[in-house]
């Protein structure tokens, strides 16, 4: 049973890796403190009865994005697609598809406003779907920041070498972690949901989460995040295929090291886990408790899926703007949070008051 506070303070209660965060600051204290530039893997192709638009927006999330150019286009917001959702207290640059079948194009530049600015259009064959991104780059500035400088270097190196843990980030599961309370009363207490497939979709979505967090922060926990255990199920770099390790000899711990594959932790749904031995032994008492939960997942019709359990950040850059300000660059590939990066290095909290 999970209670409105243990929803709430999920992902803050997660075990850090480096034994605790060496500094406090303050996080989107100006919108272009928190800049995002999205990342596709392919190019317009010139042609089509769709517009890819490149879009700077500051203060504006997603959905009033899509809601302005549909409005302007004079077409459905259903015909304007887009990869990611993007959070509207920063700065980011993202693409959107418009249907413009038997339509006259737009002049664009007239959807220019103070917080909307259209960067680039070309036509495409085919409508923009969501995870079509390939991932993000991320510009970051922390302020006010207070603690151990020394130590922050060293947690900066150690993030850079080794990664952080892949968790799911907050974002994930809603404002006050109110998606785990609404997985909860629908898959494990059987209350009827009366949302969309959009939302459905998203509480499934925050219950598998859920999950996988709590298996990575016992091997957090135990330091066994970023080396395999006995049993390991191992991701392929860049796919979604996976396997089961065996015996770990030196060459899977030779292509561990090189990055060509990846341990993981579940994503649940149907089919047998391929997790066995000590990786299995320890999936299986984290997720012991939460069986209602597993079985609402499998019900639910997901496939058993895996998740990578180490985040590399390679090309992390950082530097001080002066004694009490960090500036952060990083890229993080698609489906990754890059405050499960920020949490490794600084206990930071939000800036309610943004300034605009």
């Amino acid at each position: 049973m999970i209670t409105p506070e243990m929803a709430k303070e999920h992902v803050t209660t997660l075990p850090r890796a480096w034994g605790g965060t060496a500094v406090s600051g303050v996080l989107r204290h100006h919108p272009e403190d928190f800049i995002v530039r999205e990342q596709l893997p392919f190019e317009p192709d010139g042609s089509g009865e769709h517009v890819m638009l490149w879009v700077r927006k500051r203060m504006l999330n997603t959905q009033d994005v899509v809601t302005q150019i549909a409005r302007f286009a004079g077409v459905r917001e259903m015909d304007v697609g887009y990869a990611g959702l993007k959070d509207k207290q920063a700065c980011t640059e993202q693409w959107f598809s418009v249907y413009l079948a038997n339509r006259s194009e737009p002049d664009w530049q007239a959807l220019n406003g103070a917080d909307l600015t259209v960067l680039r259009h070309d036509r495409h064959s085919r409508k923009l779907k969501r995870g079509a991104l390939s991932g993000n780059r991320f510009v970051i500035t922390v302020r006010d920041l207070r603690g151990d400088i020394t130590l922050l270097e060293q947690r900066l190196h150690q993030v850079r070498q080794f990664g952080v843990p892949n968790y799911f980030g907050e974002q994930r599961f809603g404002i006050q972690g109110n998606n785990l309370l609404r997985a909860q009363e629908w898959l494990v207490q059987g209350r009827p949901l009366r949302s969309g497939r959009q939302q459905q979709g998203m509480i499934l979505s925050a219950a598998r989460s859920y999950l996988f967090n709590l298996v990575l922060g016992e091997r957090v926990a135990r330091q066994y995040w970023h080396r395999p255990m006995e049993g390991e199920v191992f991701l392929l770099a860049g796919s979604n295929s996976f396997f089961q390790s065996g015996v770990l000899d030196e060459t899977l711990l030779l292509r561990l090291q090189q990055g060509d594959i990846l341990a993981s932790g579940p994503l649940w749904g149907r089919g047998r886990t391929l997790a066995q031995a000590q990786a299995g032994d320890l999936e299986s008492a984290v997720l012991a408790p939460l069986q209602a939960w597993c079985l609402a997942l499998e019900h639910q019709g997901l496939k058993q899926e895996r998740r990578a359990l180490v985040l590399p950040v390679p090309d992390l850059v950082w530097r001080f703007q002066d004694e009490q300000t960090l500036i952060l660059e990083f890229a993080l590939t698609s489906g990754a949070y890059a405050t499960s990066v920020l949490r490794e290095l600084v206990d930071y909290y939000l800036d309610r008051g943004i300034s605009a």
